[in-house]
């Protein structure tokens, strides 16, 4: 007798769909979009508007997000300006036969007696070579004694050894002489064509002078910032306001400091821009329009011109006139948006002040995201299809 049929050892049950493919074609697609859409597995260079806008304040962020306008540019868009200190500016012109301290002088002194102090005899004069100014600006002078030089004309101090003298000898003549010393000297370094240390001259008692002493700045001249140091003051101003604004070009002090340094800020670009990267600026200014330019422009194929995004950290005092809010203290951030597309809009955006360290990013248009969901739910439906496919056979 044959027994019972041996049991399958692999109990095959009904077979199972899975649930999004049981859907109606349409159905199911659209499923897809929104779990992909839903779960951010679409690529794209970076945060939506919507994105952006749920970092607002407004929706529990941490960010003040700010459409630019008129107004708005009239608040934010105030460029730090560089100048220097009020003790510099007011500083005059120091004369240029200024006796200081490390000067050399010549001393000439006539006797009008056959026997003189100073005159050796069978001369009619005596010849003091090369005496030093000090530290402290005195000189001696035999028979006068330690006399003040520094800050005194070759003049003045000629009257002082005469007066000083006539006491002593009949008349005397006296003439004082100064030499190129390295009491008055400044040091130029940076971009300029000769760096080094140069005497305050008649020729170069001011800032302007003095540079061009050095051979003139080898940077862009546009954007080349001089820093003056005198002691524990420093201010910076652009090269060009010594030329075209009042009181810029100060007068030199013995052991100012100047530096001649070509501007550094820079802003980045990223986004739907045809290059992400850290750009430099071109000019003193730059605007929002000609930030995009430089980077090449809108991407015509995935731009939303709607979407141009600024983020920035504002100093509390403008932020709390941006969005009226009193009582800020310390640095805010802040996105400003700028729509090309709405009337003036390209005027705005030309108003708008780019500022040191400033990111400029651009979003992608919606239909650029919308085919990138539908292409991956394509890819993903062809992919699961085939590999049901597979196991149908």
């Amino acid at each position: 007798m044959r027994g019972p049929p041996e049991a399958d050892p692999i109990a095959r049950g009904p077979a199972v769909t899975p649930p999004f493919l049981r859907l109606p074609p349409l159905a199911g697609a659209l499923a897809a979009l929104a779990l992909l859409a839903s779960c951010g597995l679409v690529p794209r260079a970076g945060p939506s508007r919507g994105q952006i806008f749920d970092g607002s304040v407004m929706r529990q962020g941490d960010a003040f997000v700010v459409t630019v306008d008129d107004r708005v540019n009239a608040i934010a868009g105030v460029v730090p300006a560089l100048g220097v200190a009020a003790t510099l500016e007011g500083a005059g012109v120091i004369g240029s036969d200024t006796i200081r301290p490390g000067d050399v002088l010549g001393l000439t002194i006539w006797e009008n007696v056959e026997t003189g102090l100073l005159v050796p005899t069978g001369t009619n004069a005596a010849v003091l070579e090369e005496v030093q100014v000090d530290g402290d600006g005195f000189i001696f002078v035999p028979y006068a004694g330690r006399l003040r030089a520094a800050g005194q004309t070759p003049e003045a101090l000629r009257r002082l050894i005469t007066t000083r003298l006539e006491t002593q000898t009949p008349d005397p003549q006296v003439q004082v002489r100064r030499t190129a010393g390295d009491g008055a000297t400044v040091s130029v370094a940076g971009g300029v064509v000769a760096q080094g240390v140069y005497p305050i001259d008649r020729p170069t008692r001011t800032l302007s002078a003095m540079i061009a002493a050095a051979g003139g700045v080898s940077v862009e001249p546009e954007l080349a910032r001089v820093t003056v140091t005198r002691g524990g003051t420093r201010g910076s101003l652009w090269l060009e306001d010594l030329y075209t604004v009042p009181g810029a070009d100060i007068a030199l002090r013995g052991g100012d400091r100047i530096l001649v340094s070509e501007d550094d800020r820079s802003f980045t670009a990223l986004g739907a821009t045809l290059r992400q990267t850290e750009m430099p600026f071109s000019s003193r200014t730059i605007s929002a329009i000609e930030a995009i330019a430089q980077v090449g422009g809108l991407n015509p194929n995935s731009a939303d011109p709607t979407g141009v995004f600024v983020f920035r950290n504002e100093p509390a005092e403008i932020a709390s006139q941006l969005v009226g809010i009193e009582g800020l203290t310390g640095p805010q951030r802040v996105v400003y948006v700028l729509d090309l597309t709405r009337p003036n809009g390209m005027f705005t955006a030309r108003d708008f002040a780019i500022r040191d360290e400033d990111t400029v990013y651009v979003t992608e248009a919606p239909i650029v995201e919308f085919n990138k969901v539908i292409g991956a739910v394509t890819g993903t439906l062809t992919s699961t299809r085939a590999a049901t496919d597979g196991l149908a056979e």
